[in-house]
Order: structure tokens, then C-alpha cells, then sequence
């Protein structure tokens, strides 16, 4: 199979990083879900959790250079003990604020004061409902969920999310295959949620399932990995490329260090420069222009419409 590289070579494309737009921040990998298409492999068990150092640096940082988005991720990144603090220090410094919900952590006792919260702060919500069909949610996601999402996004409605305050949702593609045009699939998505549930929504993000974790044991169980890093390949779409959030995202894991995107976090592909590299050792200045490390699950990305944190590319 021909490589990202190789793909982006024939097209007489490279990749290197812009300014800093979004910090995006991975709390850790604790979730109170253990999906199946989850590439951060996050789990009730997991214990990975950023420390009371670690926050503050990041904290200094976000003062420091004010990035335009701070992203908040995990896992569920609300059982972060520091999640609060972020979203307060990064409204306080004039960023736009994202929090990648589950959904179901809203139907916890302990986070019932979440959706208040949220708009209080005029937090973005971005919340993971892989279908509109409560059959093929808890196929993906685990039984019971998409009871528990349609209450949660209720919950965020009557608070104001859907109308006066962004609220968008993720599909992932049940299995090995491409997710189909997201217009299309925001618009059935809308009709269904409204007519069946009465339930408003801003946007729609369709994302590819990265080959990575959870969902690449999955692909290798099922004998499915070769076929489906073929149909990566063999729907690479050059027009994506200029849209990847790597260019403009900086990814801050749970140690403080740093990565191009949240997929590369996972895979280990840390940012050097001779030794690995923190996020209080760098500025945005000094990342600008660097390259930015590739592997085959980029062809993700680029495969289709494309696939980034905010839906498809082209």
C-alpha cells in the first residue's frame, strides 16, 4: 500500500504546521464509557490523569499566548479535577472554549450541574452520538446509551444549547467504512432528532474512525485492517489536506507534552527537537513552519471529505 507521504508526494503536497489556533488539551485517558471506535483506548479503569503541576503549567500557557480555541478532551474530560479550572482560565483570557462531551457523564448524579455550568461559562459543546438509532449507539457505545444521551441533550437544550449556544454533534460510521457526505447526514440527523425526540442542534460533525486503539484491535479481530487502510488509501482526497487541524492544533497530553494532533498523542508520535518537547518549552512562534509527524492513520484524514476535530474537510 502507498504510504500518506508517498500520497501527498504525488500530489506534489507537504504538511507543516501554521500558527496555533486551538490548544487542545487531553486531560487523560479515565472516561465513565469504554467505546468500541474509541482511538484514546479511554475506560472507566484507566488511571492516566493530568496532575495539579502539569494544569498549572498548561494554565500559564493558555496566559501566556492566549490560542484562539482551547479544546478540552479525554477521555470524559470533566472528571478531570483541573476541568473547571481550564474552562474558567481560558474564558477569562478571551479563548473560545470546547468541551468533548459524552453525553452520558451529564446523566451521572456527580455531574448533574454540568449543563448549567457549561452555559454559564458560555462553554461549545461537542457531544459524540455515533447515530440517531438507538440500535446502532449502543452497538458502538454500550447498552443503555442512547437512552441516556437523548436525556443529556434535553438537559443541554433547556439550557440553551441547540439555539442561543453552539451544540454540535459527532457520528462515526459503525465499522469499516467511509461515513457518507455530512450535509446530507446533518440534515436526516436533525429531521430524526426533532420529529422523534424534540431535540435541536447546531452542526453535524461526520468523522472518519481512526485506525488506531480500540477500534484497530477491532479491524485486526475481524480481519478487516487491510481492507480497510485500502479504502484509506484509495480514497485520499488531495483537497483536504490544506484543512487538516495538525497545521493549526497543538495537542498537550496528560504529562504536559506535546503532539501535532490528538491521533499522533496516541500513537506515541511526540514533537522533539533533540529530546521530547513540553508545552512550557515552546511558543507558537517557535512551532510555525515545523513539519509535522505522518503515519497511516493520516490517511484518515484525508480520505473522502476528510475527517478533522470539526467534521469534513471538503
Amino acid at each position: 500500500m502507498i504510504s500518506f507521504d508517498q500520497k501527498l508526494a504525488a500530489h506534489g503536497l507537504t504538511l507543516t504546521r501554521r500558527s496555533v489556533q486551538t490548544l487542545q488539551i487531553n486531560v487523560g485517558r479515565k472516561c465513565n464509557q469504554a467505546c468500541r471506535h474509541c482511538h484514546v483506548d479511554a475506560a472507566p479503569w484507566r488511571t492516566e490523569m493530568m496532575d495539579a503541576t502539569v494544569a498549572a503549567r498548561v494554565c500559564e500557557w493558555i496566559r501566556a499566548h492566549r490560542p484562539e480555541v482551547v479544546d478540552i478532551t479525554g477521555g470524559a474530560p470533566e472528571l478531570s479535577e483541573h476541568f473547571r479550572t481550564f474552562v474558567e482560565t481560558a474564558r477569562d483570557c478571551g479563548c473560545r472554549v470546547i468541551d468533548r462531551n459524552n453525553l452520558t457523564i451529564i446523566e451521572t448524579p456527580a455531574f448533574a450541574w454540568l449543563p448549567d455550568y457549561l452555559a454559564a461559562h458560555e462553554v461549545e459543546v461537542v457531544a459524540s452520538l455515533p447515530c440517531y438509532s438507538a440500535e446502532n449507539v449502543d452497538a458502538q457505545r454500550g447498552e443503555g446509551v442512547f437512552a441516556k444521551s437523548i436525556r443529556a441533550l434535553r438537559k443541554l437544550n433547556a439550557v440553551g444549547y441547540g439555539t442561543r449556544l453552539p451544540l454540535s454533534l459527532v457520528y462515526n460510521p459503525l465499522g469499516a467504512k467511509l461515513p457518507p457526505p455530512q450535509p446530507e447526514l446533518e440534515a436526516e440527523y436533525k429531521a430524526e432528532l426533532r420529529t422523534r425526540f424534540g431535540i435541536e442542534f447546531t452542526r453535524l460533525f461526520a468523522l472518519v474512525n481512526q485506525p488506531i486503539a480500540r477500534f484497530a484491535q477491532d479491524l485486526r479481530e475481524h480481519g478487516e485492517w487491510d481492507a480497510y487502510l485500502e479504502l484509506l488509501a484509495n480514497s485520499f482526497n488531495p483537497a483536504t489536506v490544506d484543512g487538516l487541524m495538525c497545521r493549526s492544533t497543538l495537542s498537550v497530553g496528560w504529562r504536559g507534552e506535546i503532539y501535532d494532533c490528538d491521533f499522533n498523542q496516541m500513537l506515541g508520535l511526540q514533537l522533539r527537537n533533540g529530546k521530547a518537547l513540553h508545552l512550557w518549552g515552546v511558543t507558537p512562534a517557535y512551532l510555525a513552519g515545523g513539519a509535522i509527524l505522518t503515519g497511516a492513520h493520516c490517511l484518515a484524514c484525508t480520505a473522502g471529505a476528510g475527517s478533522s476535530c470539526t467534521g469534513a474537510l471538503n
